[in-house]
């Protein structure tokens, strides 16, 4: 099995869907910020959920951080995530590494990738 490296990985995007009045997410805010330095090709957007509902229709999202990581226009993963940068470098670095991993099948999240990237995405 040969492994591929995703190119270029300014196709990236990792996206983190939050509240500001969750504690737990404006802790978290300051150390994914942190991590463009780390990953200056990725793109990093903080979304917040109730400033952005219309964007996330239909998807509602009740944990928090809830985190979003595509690939070109594929999603690759959507869900909470503990609030430890760690975890989230690690899964950052699986998709630089394997550009031939599975998408996510959902309609809706691929749908999302698709808005966010038409709205947001530069």
């Amino acid at each position: 099995m040969t492994q591929q490296t995703a190119a270029p990985s300014a196709t990236v995007l990792v996206v983190c869907l939050c509240a500001e009045w969750c504690g737990v997410c404006r802790d978290y805010r300051a150390r994914f910020g942190e991590l463009k330095s780390r990953f200056p090709h990725v793109q990093f957007l903080w979304i917040d959920v109730e400033d952005e509902a219309d964007l996330l229709h239909p998807l509602d999202v009740e944990d928090f951080p809830t985190l979003l990581l595509a690939v070109r226009d594929e999603a690759r993963f959507f869900g909470p995530l503990t609030p430890q940068i760690e975890t989230l470098e690690r899964l950052i670095r699986i998709q630089l590494q394997d550009a031939g991993a599975s998408a996510l099948k959902d309609q809706e999240v691929t749908e999302l990738v698709a808005r966010i990237r038409a709205t947001k995405a530069v």
